[in-house]
């Protein structure tokens, strides 16, 4: 652990990074300024994505970690509009008979839904996202998703985790309407409960990032995703925001989408790469609009 903290900022056409706590630097955004936030917050102490004494990954147990998550979700409320959306990616996590004493699973989506609520924020809605339960065995090392687990005992066998992206929205009304981006038949399909054409693998390049002496996990949320985000819940030229902007994903997709956006990142490595790809997308905008 370190208690170093520094912050920065950056700019280009659009968009705004600043580096630090989201905590404390979201005071410098204006009340009822963010149309839309997307955002997949920490896992608790799932994964270990920098040393820092802020990092909320660092909690040292769930009710730390909610307990410093309401100070960000405190903020997040003062800087959304009126009846706007904030959409959070989660997923349930498990538990080891090492750490916990058994092995199952714990409801980290119900307290993440708990706590908006705790803050105001209405529960909107929630749409479950497939997973290759091949895929996140071999990641993952999940011994209920064993060949040996299910031909052994199946009792200890179970079926894949999916990522859920949960809906929560600001009390009061909206004053400017929505017109999105999708036509009928398209929304017919994201209007799904699942979305089964999320693919795990099309994210933003994430191992330019990676500072081995600290860091064993950095999971860019998918483009698909924040692009049906972005094109159903804001317009064009609305407010893009992420307390946890990671390598710039949000951002990459809300400029290319004719937004503008802001970001919060705690750690340079992460902040660095997300000015470099916002930097590459608004340089790819120019060229096309040439």
């Amino acid at each position: 652990m370190s208690d170093v903290y520094e912050t920065d900022d950056a700019q280009g056409e659009g968009w705004r990074l600043m580096l630090g706590d989201s905590c404390e630097r979201m005071a410098e955004i204006p009340s009822s300024t963010v149309d839309l936030s997307i955002f997949s917050p920490p896992f608790a102490n799932l994964y270990t994505y920098s040393p820092s004494v802020r990092d909320l990954g660092n909690s040292k147990d769930r009710e730390e970690f909610l307990e410093h998550f309401d100070f960000v979700l405190q903020g997040l409320r003062r800087v959304t509009r009126p009846g706007r959306l904030a959409c959070v990616h989660v997923q349930q996590l498990s538990t080891t008979k090492a750490t916990h004493g058994i092995i199952g699973l714990t409801d980290f989506r119900g307290q993440v839904i708990a706590a908006f609520q705790k803050r105001a924020w209405i529960f909107h809605a929630e749409v479950t996202i497939d997973k290759d339960p091949q895929a996140q065995a071999i990641r993952t090392k999940a011994q209920a998703l064993m060949f040996g687990t299910l031909n052994r005992d199946s009792a200890m066998s179970r079926p894949a985790m999916a990522d859920y992206l949960l809906m929560f929205r600001a009390p009061g009304d909206n004053s400017t309407a929505i017109k999105p981006d999708c036509d009928n038949e398209t929304w017919i399909e994201w209007a799904r409960p699942v979305w089964y054409d999320i693919r795990e693998t099309d994210t933003l390049n994430a191992r330019v990032a990676r500072e081995d002496a600290d860091e064993r996990h950095i999971c860019p949320l998918q483009l698909p995703l924040i692009e049906r985000c972005v094109r159903l819940w804001s317009n064009q030229g609305e407010h893009i925001f992420s307390p946890f902007a990671g390598i710039g994903s949000e951002g990459v997709v809300a400029v290319e989408q004719g937004r503008t956006f802001t970001g919060i990142e705690l750690k340079r490595s992460y902040w660095q790469t997300a000015v470099e790809n916002l930097d590459t997308a608004t340089r790819q905008l120019a060229l096309e609009a040439a």
